[in-house]
């Protein structure tokens, strides 16, 4: 890459008078000046930055193209793990810092406020930048020109019950003076984001202890931050354009995995509705004691007018069954059906909806919602759902009321993203549901609750071991907090 082509690429500092007010235009002046004068050598803000940079980095695949609204001297991009570093800061001094601090990226000299960029990236980033915007909406506003559907934006902002530790450190000297900021609180922040088109997928304070200081700060940040939220330093939230894609064409893939289920397969193919321009159904056959297999060939024949696919696991579990299913698939949206059809298979078209319509990127199946049929749950079966469900949604800081429920439904493109990010969590779970919640939540997906009626079962038994099974959830429940909230 020339110098040319990665060097900073000049822009108005503000932008014309005629589109924005004197007032915002003055406060840019003056927001431009004051962080074009001597770089700040004090080590609280780099040691700020780099414990900010280890929680986007755990939710940033290493291979997104990110893009920093107001990236200053390059000194958190520095320490992102990212493909291609981009970004833009209302300082020249500031973007010619970032531009000989990462010389392979590419660096604007433009305000939030007024962005002209192109392309569009995967991640785009405001760390503490909202605090010191002439128009936080506007910022937004601007953020969507560089986004594509997937795209995420992971923004920081400091709580305002810190605003008495700022002013002390600033009189002692500990930390730079600034602006006068903007205190923004949590629900400033959904309020902005709704009104400029995103859709918050997930947002929660973090970090009490904005300081690197040996085996003090990482007791604070990793254990007792995520259960102190109220006296966090930082929020960090993540949010996605709001998108429909109602207009598009889509295939749809089902895949039914099947152990034991002989007396279902039929009713599976005969009650699944059509979705989408075209659909397939996957059975995957699970090294079933009855005819299953038998059934599943025999059906398929039966059935020319419809698009089946059958295979046998080369594994055990369902987890290694749905990932063979998921791997055969050809279609844009991935579904799971039960083949026990306790959740019944007319319901699905609730779950086509809700991704199409850009309400969810991940649906999420929900049991506790409607009465249930009088055999469908055990008791003690529901009391754990109810547990897992607190838990879950504490633990992904989306709402998750029925971990359990084995309908999920996600976009292809999103699932594959889980896939090659998989060696974070590692192959740990055996039913497949926790696999794909958790490495959802971790590229920022946004997990949707679709509340089904369950019914009893009208053939077989569960394949669920009530003991065994409930104490392998516990282990999951647990490293998965080691990866996810306490990390």
């Amino acid at each position: 890459m020339t110098a040319e082509d990665r060097a900073v690429i000049p822009a108005a500092t503000t932008r014309p008078a005629n589109r924005v007010s004197p007032l915002l235009e003055k406060h840019l002046e003056e927001i431009a000046a004051h962080y074009s004068g001597p770089e700040d050598k004090r080590p609280a803000g780099r040691q700020y930055r780099a414990i900010l940079a280890r929680y986007f980095n755990m939710r940033l695949p290493q291979d997104a193209s990110v893009f920093e609204i107001g990236c200053g001297a390059g000194e958190l991009l520095e320490l992102i793990h990212a493909r291609k570093v981009s970004g833009c800061d209302i300082s020249a001094v500031q973007v010619e810092r970032t531009a000989r601090r990462l010389p392979h990226g590419t660096f604007y000299h433009q305000p939030g406020e007024c962005l002209d960029v192109p392309g569009t990236y995967d991640v785009i980033l405001l760390s503490d930048t909202i605090n010191y915007a002439g128009d936080v909406q506007e910022i937004l506003n601007q953020a969507r020109k560089l986004a594509a559907p997937h795209t995420r934006l992971v923004m920081s902002f400091p709580s305002a019950m810190w605003r008495p530790v700022y002013s002390l450190a600033t009189t002692l000297g500990l930390r730079a003076r600034h602006p006068q900021a903007n205190w923004i609180g949590i629900d400033d922040a959904r309020n902005f984001l709704n009104l400029s088109g995103w859709s918050i997928v997930e947002i929660e304070p973090k970090v009490l202890l904005p300081l690197q200081i040996p085996v003090v700060e990482p007791l604070l940040n990793r254990f007792l931050a995520p259960l102190l939220g109220f006296l966090c330093h930082t929020v960090i939230c993540t949010a996605r354009p709001k998108v429909s894609m109602e207009n598009c064409s889509r295939r749809v893939s089902v895949v039914v995995p099947a152990r034991n289920e002989a007396g279902n397969i039929e009713a599976a193919v005969t009650r699944t509705p059509m979705m989408g321009d075209s659909m397939e159904l996957i059975f995957v056959e699970g090294n079933s004691t009855d005819d299953t297999w038998e059934e599943i060939q025999r059906v398929k024949a039966a059935y020319p007018d419809r698009e089946i696919q059958i295979m046998q696991q080369p594994g055990k579990g369902k987890g290694d069954a749905v990932r063979c299913g998921f791997a055969a698939a050809t279609g844009d949206i991935l579904m799971i059906l039960d083949a026990d059809l306790t959740m019944p298979p007319e319901e699905l078209p609730k779950f086509y909806e809700a991704l199409v319509s850009g309400h969810a990127e991940f649906a999420n199946g929900v049991r506790l919602v409607y009465p249930m049929e009088k055999e469908a749950m055990r008791f003690l079966n529901l009391c754990a759902n109810k547990f897992f469900s607190v838990a879950f949604s504490w633990l992904l800081a989306q709402p998750v009321k029925d971990t359990l429920c084995g309908t999920k439904v996600l976009w292809k493109e999103d699932y594959e993203r889980i896939a090659a990010n998989r060696c974070y969590f590692g192959d740990f779970d055996p039913f497949g549901d926790f696999d794909l919640l958790f490495g959802a939540d971790r590229l920022g997906l946004q997990i949707v609750d679709i509340p089904i009626r369950y019914r009893d079962r009208t053939y077989g038994s569960t394949n669920i071991s009530r003991w065994s099974h409930g104490a392998l959830l516990f282990r999951m429940l647990a490293f998965a907090a080691g990866k996810l909230k306490f990390v």
